[in-house]
């Protein structure tokens, strides 16, 4: 059975980012979910530091350290991604693979050879032992109508307390969980972001904060969410680091 594996960009140039981010998206065997992007190596290894990912798909030429150079780094990592390289050039083939890289896609990237990468990725990681992590114990075991659903935690886009129970938000659908805020924030902080006393978002689901009317504490602010139309308030003491979330994607 086919997952989705947990993508990190790394390219300089913002439009690249965005080009192969949408690219991803349309994949689907496996499917592959973008939960980081960078700037440069400096950037991707901070991410790095935070959580692990399946696949980083690495531009070569970058300021600062190469992409070369990054997927050295990376392979010092406990639990290291595979590696494809996604360039204009076409004359660093040869040391990439020395490099075990995945592929070597050239821009610009087509469909379909983004999907063939993909395909190799899957199977290198089932064949060294390795699911994606969604399967790695990423998941969330929700009790519902007599049954109990596994909800991979990268999909989810956000946790709200409401009362006795919290609502797990996926684009898809939304289910109820037993537990407190408290304990998802200290299980997974790195990768879900307090921005109230009653919410919790996944950091790479932030795009926008806007000024933002709420019924019960008045104007403020909310942040604007991918794949879901509903904003979610802010409080001001965690302003600060929503902005700075907001700048890391």
């Amino acid at each position: 059975m086919n997952q989705t594996l947990r993508a990190l960009i790394v390219d300089d140039e913002a439009l690249a980012r965005s080009r192969l981010r949408t690219l991803l998206g349309d994949c689907k065997l496996p499917a592959a979910l973008v939960e980081g992007e960078a700037a440069n190596a400096t950037q991707a290894v901070e991410l790095l530091r935070r959580q692990a990912y399946d696949l980083a798909l690495l531009d070569i030429h970058m300021p600062g350290a190469d992409g070369l150079a990054l997927a050295q780094t990376l392979r010092t990592l406990p639990h290291p991604p595979m590696v494809v390289f996604v360039t204009a050039h076409t004359e660093h083939a040869v040391q990439a693979f020395e490099l075990e890289a995945v592929d070597y896609l050239t821009k610009p990237v087509r469909l379909e050879r983004l999907q063939q990468a993909l395909q190799k990725a899957e199977r290198l990681l089932r064949s060294r032992g390795d699911a994606p992590l969604e399967t790695a114990g990423e998941v969330l075991l929700i009790q519902e109508r007599g049954r109990t659903e596994r909800v991979p935690l990268a999909e989810v886009l956000y946790f709200k307390a409401e009362l006795k129970y919290i609502t797990v938000r996926t684009p898809a659908k939304t289910y109820i969980l037993d537990g407190a805020l408290s304990e998802l924030e200290e299980k997974y902080g790195g990768r879900f972001l307090r921005i109230h006393r009653n919410a919790l978002v996944a950091r790479r689901a932030v795009r926008a904060i806007e000024k933002h009317e709420d019924p019960e504490e008045g104007e403020g602010w909310a942040v604007r969410l991918s794949g879901v139309e509903e904003m979610l308030t802010v409080s001001r003491r965690q302003l600060a680091a929503v902005r700075e979330a907001i700048a890391a994607n």
